[in-house]
């Protein structure tokens, strides 16, 4: 690299999915140590605009249309990098990282990487694209070590130029006092009683009818506690059937999309998550960073997150019987025992997972790659 070092950033889209947000806190951070940071979205960026634009990150959106096939939006690409030149071509999520190794058929972009952000991606045909355009990208990375170990089970990237880099968080946003949080809850219409929140989209990653068919549960020997959902998608109109059917109506709350979620952690008790697969959950991290008791399935990268018995509680997926009863035992703890256990999980992130950290971390990989060290990935590895 010679002078300002330049970094593209291709997402598939810029929405308010964990994924995208870490995305976003990679660029704010490359530019603020000195990068100049492009941001390429294939997809029309329906959040974040703002943020990006006060950070001096540029944005550029190739104008894709889901379902809509259309050449154009390849060539828009290869016209944008020409233009910026970057040192580093950074792709995140399938469809962004499938074109970014395209692009380099036309484009010689000095250092490709490719970021996967969950266990599972899509079907065969994806793990088919993946192993035969793993030759046009120098290192492909997953955000958790489970997903990562299941990348090179699955042979999705050659073993040398596989490597496990997690999210990252900055804790700020998510730091609070008690009269923050006694605002917070009027605010939501939080009485006394216990509050539980879950964040994320309505989909079936999530396996929301396994915590409402906890929430059913619990209620039968706890009944004063608010689950609010924040999120939204394809799966809304069932779970509203489900909470009718259970009669969950003054238990439940289905929240939408939601863009004050510090604002919510602080608010309630203790997270839950009932996911039946994950990489490694952003909120998560964000939920540890607000001192809650975490009670989340033990799938994907949660255990790397969650400290077992220490920073929360961890169960087996698609068992509501368990899922209930570690919110139930959330629930009865003490007051400075649901304290200890938010300290120790916000601890743990923190020292693990700031975003200071991990912005190091990529540093080091794109100069690796762009020093020409061979076996790039294995020599990172033992930086991990």
């Amino acid at each position: 690299m010679h002078g300002q070092p330049r970094i593209a950033l291709l997402t598939t889209g810029l929405a308010l999915g964990g994924a995208e947000k870490q995305v976003v806190l990679l660029a704010l951070a490359l530019r603020h140590r000195g990068w100049r940071v492009l941001m390429i979205s294939m997809l029309p960026p329906e959040a974040h605009t703002r943020w990006l634009a006060e950070g001096g990150v540029e944005l550029v959106s190739l104008g894709v249309r889901k379902r809509v096939p259309n050449i154009t939006p390849f060539f828009r690409l290869a016209l944008t990098l020409w233009r910026f030149r970057p040192d580093v071509l950074h792709c995140h999520q399938v469809h962004a990282n499938l074109l970014g190794r395209l692009i380099r058929c036309v484009c010689p972009v000095p250092a490709v990487i490719s970021s996967a952000h969950s266990m599972r991606e899509g079907g065969l045909w994806r793990e088919w694209a993946y192993r035969v355009s793993d030759p046009l990208c120098d290192l492909t990375t997953n955000v958790s070590a489970s997903a990562t170990a299941r990348y090179r089970r699955r042979r999705l990237a050659s073993a040398r130029k596989l490597l496990f880099v997690p999210n990252a968080i900055n804790p700020q946003p998510f730091t609070g006092n008690a009269q923050d949080r006694n605002r917070l809850r009027e605010r939501q219409g939080l009485g006394a009683g216990f509050a539980w929140l879950a964040v994320g989209n309505l989909l079936e990653a999530k396996d929301y009818p396994n915590l409402l068919a906890a929430a059913a549960e619990l209620r039968q020997s706890d009944p004063d506690f608010r689950l609010l959902i924040a999120g939204a998608g394809p799966l809304e109109n069932t779970l509203r059937t489900i909470i009718a059917n259970r009669v969950l109506e003054e238990n439940v709350s289905l929240l939408g999309i939601r863009t004050d979620i510090p604002d919510l952690m602080r608010a309630a008790d203790g997270y839950v998550m009932s996911s039946a697969w994950e990489g490694l959950a952003n909120v998560l991290l964000e939920a540890s960073c607000a001192e809650l008791p975490v009670v989340a399935t033990d799938v994907g990268g949660n255990r790397e997150v969650v400290r077992d018995g220490t920073g929360g509680i961890l169960v087996l997926p698609h068992d509501p019987g368990k899922l209930a009863g570690a919110m139930r035992q959330v629930m009865h703890m003490s007051p400075a025992g649901r304290q200890a256990m938010g300290r120790a999980g916000r601890a743990g992130v923190v020292e693990r997972y700031s975003i200071e950290k991990i912005t190091g971390r990529w540093e080091e990989i794109y100069a690796g790659l762009l020093g020409g060290i061979p076996e790039t990935a294995e020599r990172l590895r033992s930086w991990t």
